[in-house]
């Protein structure tokens, strides 16, 4: 996924498959990803819309992430078949529709981390008066701007990627006019992508966990590993591919031959580590909810999420009251 001084792209980018043993760790997780990711996302979906007659803002943030984790999954047979078959045979506009779906869904499901972030930051300075101000129309309004910026920032997937002929087959591949448009493309995907929200979200957790440590809560710990399981998770499947494209400019800027070549071959299995993290929330959410799944059975997670925003706002409002 790097651009060159040729007009099309570089001979010695990789294209989303790659041979040998890399080939078949792809396969195994783009697989693990699909049969825990779809069926668990669903769930989650299924749970909010038919269980849940009065949903909260929580809810409505969940069930966009969900939303925005099945998208992704459902792109997944479409690498597996060119995992398996080494070329892509969906033709170039399916091609830029695929990956962009993938970066759709990697915008929106950052940015709807980060909002849940902001919203419990919020919840902690000032409690009282943003409960008033936290009612559904409003959550929204912002998920929806949310959606539609994420649109537009994916949008570089139909100006950087195309089918090209490779050893013979066509594959689906990014292309580059010049190593400008690389390190222009790369570099914004990761302040956009990267950067910025993660620098949010941690901020944002590590303020909160300092004002609750002095909050002497029974659960303080358990919630405590929670915020750390979702900061962790966040930085395990995100920060790889991230740093990948980080070396990919820094072998435009240099430059490094040597170095773009081995952050390509990196790359491959950086994107298909991508799709554990729209697996992996469906399960963060069985760990977290504990007893609810005895007590409150299909609607455990909707449980689970009321139930830690209640805690979480009676524990705000005790810290700024002491």
């Amino acid at each position: 996924m790097s651009g060159v001084n040729s007009s099309v792209t570089n001979p010695n980018e990789t294209p989303f498959l790659e041979p040998g043993v890399s080939s078949n760790i792809g396969i195994a997780i783009l697989s693990i990803a699909f049969i825990i990711g779809f069926p668990g996302n669903a769930f989650v979906i299924w749970t909010i819309w038919t269980q849940i007659k009065k949903r909260t803002v929580t809810c409505l943030l969940i069930l966009n992430l969900a939303m925005a984790d099945i998208i992704l999954i459902l792109t997944i047979p479409f690498f597996l078949h060119l995992r398996f078959t080494s070329s892509w045979i969906f033709g170039n506009i399916f091609c830029k529709i695929c990956y962009y779906v993938c970066c759709l869904s990697m915008y929106t499901s950052t940015y709807l981390i980060v909002f849940m972030s902001i919203d419990r930051f919020l919840a902690l300075i000032q409690p009282f008066t943003f409960q008033k101000l936290r009612t559904k129309q409003p959550v929204r309004v912002l998920i929806a701007l949310i959606w539609i910026s994420a649109c537009l920032f994916a949008s570089t997937m139909f100006i950087y990627r195309g089918v090209m002929p490779r050893n013979g087959d066509p594959q689906c591949i990014p292309i580059h006019e010049s190593p400008k448009h690389v390190v222009f493309h790369y570099v914004f995907e990761t302040l956009t992508g990267c950067v910025i929200p993660f620098t949010i979200i941690v901020s944002c957790y590590v303020y909160i966990g300092l004002r609750l440590r002095t909050a002497k809560f029974h659960t303080r710990q358990k919630m405590g590993r929670l915020v750390i399981m979702i900061i962790v998770t966040f930085a395990l499947f995100w920060l790889p591919y991230h740093m990948v494209n980080m070396l990919i400019v820094s072998g435009e800027i240099i430059p490094s031959p040597s170095l773009t070549k081995a952050a390509n071959r990196a790359r491959s299995n950086s994107v298909t580590l991508i799709y554990l993290s729209s697996s992996a929330n469906p399960i963060l959410y069985v760990f977290a909810a504990g007893n609810f799944i005895k007590t409150a059975g299909m609607g455990f997670m909707a449980k689970l999420f009321e139930g830690a925003a209640s805690e979480t706002s009676r524990k705000m409002s005790y810290v700024l009251r002491h």
